[in-house]
């Protein structure tokens, strides 16, 4: 319980948001951020320790019918254990299983050491280890056409209706009527 409670305490902060602060966390927000159809976001949201682990299966149960290129955003993930980098490596092995590709972006100071430590960049490759949103979705582009060429466009992976082609055409269609 005491590990636990050291845990907790390392991850909290307390500080004041500065001009400076607002600047450098626009490139983590979503708000005003394109994401393409080809590109599904997830994230991690508080300590990823050993009971929470299993909570990763969200990602998991649903890769079949996710697009190719998946961002973890780890920006709300203030602390993990070995269990949960056990769990992130496992993800990172079953969504490569699937051809699709993992991005992560956004660690804290705490996870970012102990992946660091374990050196979990050389499990998902240094270059899929983004410092923020903003990058991970220029990484996605890069990765784009070879990602989308392994799984081409279609309602499996389509969110919105303007991600599919005959919802587009069909609304094109109606708008000349």
């Amino acid at each position: 319980m005491l590990v636990f409670i050291r845990r907790v305490t390392q991850t909290t902060t307390v500080s004041e948001v500065t001009a400076e602060y607002i600047r450098e966390e626009h490139v983590h927000i979503l708000q005003h951020k394109e994401i393409p159809a080809y590109v599904g976001i997830f994230r991690i949201h508080g300590p990823f320790l050993f009971g929470a682990t299993d909570k990763i299966d969200v990602i998991v149960n649903r890769l079949p019918n996710l697009p190719p290129i998946i961002i973890l955003r780890l920006r709300n993930m203030t602390a993990i254990d070995s269990t949960g980098l056990q769990s992130l490596e496992n993800l990172a092995d079953r969504i490569h299983e699937s051809r699709r590709q993992l991005i992560l972006c956004g660690t804290r100071e705490q996870p970012a050491l102990r992946m660091r430590e374990a050196k979990f960049h050389e499990h998902v490759g240094a270059e899929k280890i983004c410092n923020s949103l903003a990058e991970a979705l220029d990484r996605a582009r890069e990765l784009s056409p070879e990602a989308v060429k392994r799984h081409p466009a279609g309602s499996a992976w389509g969110r919105r209706s303007t991600d599919l082609p005959s919802a587009a055409a069909a609304a094109a269609g109606s708008a000349e009527a």
